[in-house]
């Protein structure tokens, strides 16, 4: 996929330019099904899909500290619309000048002038340009004018249930790990890198484990889960504790992982953790042993879990 940063920065003619416009947070299934649209459409009209996408999130430069957390950071956003075979990403970095845009030079200077499309596939609800001026039935009056036409598509549902960014970061505000998965079409996850934490897991438990200091992204509700981690381009299971320790008291938010049969060195090493299913809420308990029986316990328990799941990547 190439990816272009900017639009001062095509330097080519697209090729009969299918496009999407969003933040597309999670790359979830319905922003899967959208980009299906958009490659099915390129293909007939011999052309090349094209998803534009904003970094960072809008809310965030309109609304400082009230936007969203994010599912997926930026470098996994986009890594994620590659794999479902977009030929273009181009990333608008947006910013107080760019929010000014009116909803008609929006249209006319950057997706005519600058990229010359020629079909664009949105969402029902989508708005655009200054103050979210622009809506369907002005880009449909536009496509008209200048020459490229517009499909929209209505809310994806699985089974009873709308696909969107709002209801999959609840998900997992909540701990549904599972349907959060389930919605998102693959696996939800976290990067980060091994930080030296408390020395506590292995020295005083039996459980060493990895500390991984986390990006800014929307965290599950504290608790154990099931997850897998990505170590060095190796796939391991394990069982993560996301939360405060409060055995120990700490007030820190921390994910820490036991990653099984694994015994490298790997502080300062990047690692992604994703999680697959949630075990139990946090607990404080009476004693180390107590704790120890119940680490022992999580981490059979997940042993289990990942036995029956399939052996890919994810």
């Amino acid at each position: 996929m190439e990816i272009i940063v900017g639009t001062d920065n095509i330097k080519r003619s697209l090729k009969n330019p299918v496009i999407t416009i969003g933040n597309f947070d999670g790359v979830h299934y319905g922003h899967q099904v959208l980009f299906q649209q958009v490659k099915d459409w390129a293909r007939e009209i011999d052309g090349e899909s094209v998803v534009m996408t904003f970094n960072p999130h809008p809310l965030e430069v309109l609304f400082p500290g009230k936007g969203p957390a994010c599912i997926t950071p930026h470098e996994q956003k986009l890594e994620l619309i590659a794999a479902c075979g977009i030929d273009v990403t181009i990333v608008i970095p947006f910013d107080k000048e760019f929010a000014k845009i009116s909803a008609h030079d929006f249209v006319k200077k950057i997706l005519v002038d600058k990229i010359g499309v020629k079909a664009v596939v949105v969402g029902y609800d989508y708005r655009f340009g200054r103050n979210r001026q622009g809506d369907i039935e002005l880009l449909q009056k536009m496509g008209e004018e200048y020459g490229f036409e517009v499909k929209t598509l209505s809310g994806i549902r699985m089974a009873e249930t709308v696909v969107s960014s709002t209801a999959i970061r609840q998900l997992i505000k909540e701990g549904e790990i599972k349907e959060a998965n389930r919605l998102l079409g693959h696996v939800y996850e976290i990067s980060g890198t091994v930080i030296t934490g408390r020395q506590r897991g292995g020295r005083l438990l039996g459980f060493p484990t990895a500390n991984i200091k986390m990006s800014c992204q929307a965290p599950p509700r504290p608790g154990v889960y099931v997850v897998k981690a990505l170590v060095d381009g190796k796939i391991y299971g394990g069982a993560a504790n996301l939360g405060y320790n409060p055995t120990f008291g700490d007030t820190p938010f921390t994910l820490e992982v036991h990653i099984l049969d694994f015994n490298q060195d790997i502080y300062g090493a990047p690692i992604t953790v994703r999680f697959l299913e949630r075990l139990r809420d946090e607990k404080c308990f009476t004693d180390l042993q107590e704790l120890s029986a119940q680490i022992r316990a999580d981490v059979e328990k997940a042993r289990e879990i990942l036995m029956t799941l399939p052996s890919t990547t994810e």
